[in-house]
């Protein structure tokens, strides 16, 4: 027996196209992340399928994070319902020179990011920026939930684009991400220049805090490369 799921010729499969039709359906019915959906057997009846054709395009859409499938609960809306870039989680760790080219990038995009979460930023950002500002004084072995004050930063420019550019350098290359914290020379320093970029911002002063995040991430880059050698 053939399955529906096949592709049919050269247009998309049966899961493609309903994984676009669930995709409809939940601007339809304005659904927001973490709103549930209809169940799977509802989902069936609805396109006509049979659950387990539903639950396949629902797992397409599980590994963009459009939706997620709680065991003995239902389906939900996912966090990335409105991505517009997706990382690669399957990237090989960088050697050093690429390290500092990553780097190279956050100099390039930061800055500005910084500018824009001072023009931006509302309380609710300024909040989370405070609370990821002791991540730079905790010990590596402290478990508990490290707030990346350059995700923080990145969210508090309300430029969901940027965001998610700054949001896949950090989680995609979580590995480099750690060994640059441990090359960090002094990490009472990299706080207080956090604790100057967050003022910033809180300030409302778009040209300092571009200003003090593009000295801060100079200064990520020379401690790297005199740890690399």
């Amino acid at each position: 027996m053939t399955r529906r799921a096949e592709t049919t010729g050269n247009g998309p499969s049966l899961s493609d196209r309903l994984a676009t039709g669930l995709l409809e359906l939940i601007a339809e019915l304005r659904l927001s992340p973490g709103d549930p959906l209809p169940t799977v057997r509802e989902l069936a009846q609805r396109f006509s399928v049979t659950p387990p054709t539903i639950r396949e395009a629902l797992r397409r859409l599980q590994a963009t994070d459009a939706v997620r499938l709680r065991h003995g609960s239902g389906v939900y809306v996912g966090a990335g319902l409105h991505r517009t870039l997706m990382a690669n989680p399957n990237s090989a760790p960088l050697q050093d020179e690429l390290v500092l080219q990553m780097v190279d990038a956050r100099i390039t995009i930061e800055p500005g990011i910084a500018a824009l979460a001072a023009a931006h930023r509302t309380e609710d950002d300024l909040t989370q920026l405070e609370l990821a500002l002791d991540t730079a004084l905790r010990d590596l072995a402290d478990n508990r939930p490290h707030l990346n004050f350059h995700r923080e930063l990145a969210s508090a420019s309300r430029n969901q684009v940027l965001f998610e550019v700054v949001d896949s350098l950090l989680t995609v290359r979580a590995r480099e991400q750690r060994m640059v914290r441990v090359l960090i020379h002094d990490r009472r320093r990299d706080y207080d220049q956090h604790l100057a970029i967050f003022q910033a911002v809180r300030d409302g002063d778009p040209a300092q805090a571009e200003r003090l995040t593009r000295e801060h991430l100079h200064q990520l880059r020379e401690d790297i490369t005199e740890r690399l050698g």
